[in-house]
């Protein structure tokens, strides 16, 4: 007879954890196709209070799931469901997409172009094709950098929610690499502001020494920001912002057909 209780509570416990389980995925699925949820919708779609619905809401907002940029305010996804959503994307190899486009880009200004992802603080060069000049820059595949010394990382941490911004940097400690970067956190949001504002970033020596670029963000179908694309040149031939606006439109140009694309290969 001792035994027999547990034995009986066993599959009730283990029916409860199925259910918020399911539960939990459910909320994934809808914020997933909704791109925005509030409280009291994922309460109706799951059939449970407010309460439960607000306390499965959170637990997925501390695992990073989603996230949530006002209190009271809707859930979005957060930076795991976006990096759960590069995963399904490695399927389709964006470096074998993107290639074409980034050789058109080199051959169009003669100068290196490549194509970054973000980790974390830091972007990481993943592809590259260099220019054919006898002054360039060499290929960056495989260089990590903070991504807010450099175009490529500034694109996507200006498209990114502001939300989800603060909390990659929650501390606000900016590292530097060079006397030019950035390392005032109210400099770089007024910067970043800049970059939605004019559609593509610059870096004029603020990651390394001897090294300007021009980048631009590629985004999914959502409109995260999911990679982006640079235009990589010696200082010498962009010593200054001022002078990227003629790379800038080579560049654009080129990503929203890259950005057209990937668009069709995800549908497909």
């Amino acid at each position: 007879m001792s035994n027999s209780a547990p034995e009986a509570a066993a599959p009730a416990a283990s029916q409860g954890v199925t259910s918020s389980v399911d539960n939990a995925l459910r909320l994934l699925e809808l914020i997933g196709e909704r791109q925005a949820l509030r409280v009291s919708e994922a309460a109706v779609q799951l059939g449970v209070a407010p309460s439960t619905a607000h306390r499965l809401l959170n637990a997925l907002r501390r695992r990073g799931f989603v996230l949530q940029e006002k209190p009271n305010g809707a859930y979005r996804p957060g930076p795991v469901l976006n990096e759960i959503g590069l995963a399904a994307i490695g399927r389709i190899d964006i470096r074998q997409v993107a290639r074409p486009i980034l050789e058109e880009i080199r051959d169009r200004t003669q100068e290196t172009v490549s194509l970054s992802l973000l980790e974390g603080r830091n972007v990481r060069f993943v592809d590259c094709v260099e220019s054919p000049r006898s002054v360039r820059v060499g290929n960056r595949t495989g260089v990590v950098l903070p991504a807010h010394c450099t175009a490529a990382g500034k694109a996507i941490l200006a498209a990114m929610p502001a939300a989800e911004l603060s909390r990659r940097f929650a501390d606000r400690e900016l590292v530097t690499r060079t006397e030019a970067s950035v390392s005032d956190w109210a400099a770089l949001e007024a910067e970043l502001a800049g970059i939605r504002r004019d559609g593509y970033a610059t870096n004029v020596e603020e990651g390394e020494r001897g090294i300007s670029a021009v980048a631009a963000v590629l985004r999914d179908l959502a409109e995260t920001p999911l990679a982006s694309i640079a235009v990589v040149v010696p200082a010498t031939r962009l010593p200054s912002k001022a002078e990227a606006r003629e790379l800038a439109a080579d560049l654009l140009h080129a990503r929203d057909r890259l950005q057209d694309l990937l668009s069709d290969q995800v549908r497909g």
